[in-house]
């Protein structure tokens, strides 16, 4: 569904990322895990489009999309929910959640994906007239992650869903991943620097340093290589 080849992306003068590549089966959760500056969110924005690249292709169902605007990406089944959650603080839940579908036009499909959402999430349908704001953190990753699915997506970017978690609410947020994945079918590319959490439910992993990536297999093949017990896994 996704294959990016040799994709490097620049900050001025400061390369972000080295001519990396990878792919995401349909159908799949793909983790990209790293430390802090690896180039994880880069390469997420790159995706999305909110970000050009220096070089290098991006695939998307068979069709390039470096270098389209995100609102194109967006309405050829692509969705990106931000690290730091990003959403409208000063609209109700409900709001957010509409300009979600700000590319559907068929009402009907809006209201059934908005049902859909609040019985995935159904703390947010008892907040829906609730200014996001005020939301607890937990809630505020649900409402980014039910506005992302609010456009129907086909392929999800997730960037960081445990940021700033109780461990309890990180639990749910990713039972909730592996259920969205299941149920709908739908393929997720995800960053995470809860390597442990990541790899136990992904299919595949990639590990990427200083905007290369060094390593990359299944999941649980990942979990038990001593490199990234070893700097990712605490031992």
């Amino acid at each position: 569904m996704l294959e990016i080849i040799n994709l490097s992306v620049s900050y001025g003068a400061i390369n972000a990322l080295h001519g990396i590549s990878l792919s995401v089966k349909a159908g799949g959760i793909v983790t990209l895990i790293g430390a802090n500056g690896a180039g994880k969110t880069t390469a997420l924005k790159t995706i999305s489009g909110l970000l050009k690249p220096k070089s290098g292709e991006i695939f998307y169902d068979g069709k390039d999309i470096a270098g389209l605007p995100p609102h194109q990406i967006v309405a050829r089944g692509l969705s990106h929910v931000p690290e730091g959650r990003m959403i409208f603080a000063n609209l109700t839940v409900l709001e957010n959640l509409q300009l979600g579908a700000y590319l559907q036009k068929d009402k009907k499909m809006i209201h059934l994906e908005l049902e859909h959402v609040f019985n995935l999430f159904p703390r947010l349908k008892e907040r829906e007239k609730q200014i996001a704001g005020t939301l607890s953190g937990g809630e505020q990753q649900m409402l980014a992650i039910g506005r992302a699915l609010m456009s129907r997506p086909k392929l999800l970017l997730l960037d960081e869903p445990s940021l700033g978690l109780a461990p309890l609410l990180v639990k749910t947020i990713f039972e909730k991943i592996v259920e969205i994945n299941r149920e709908q079918g739908l393929t997720i590319l995800l960053v995470e620097q809860n390597a442990n959490l990541a790899l136990e439910i992904s299919h595949f992993g990639y590990v990427l340093e200083t905007g290369k990536i060094i390593l990359q297999d299944e999941s649980a093949v990942l979990r038990r290589n001593p490199q990234v017990r070893s700097a990712y896994l605490g031992g």
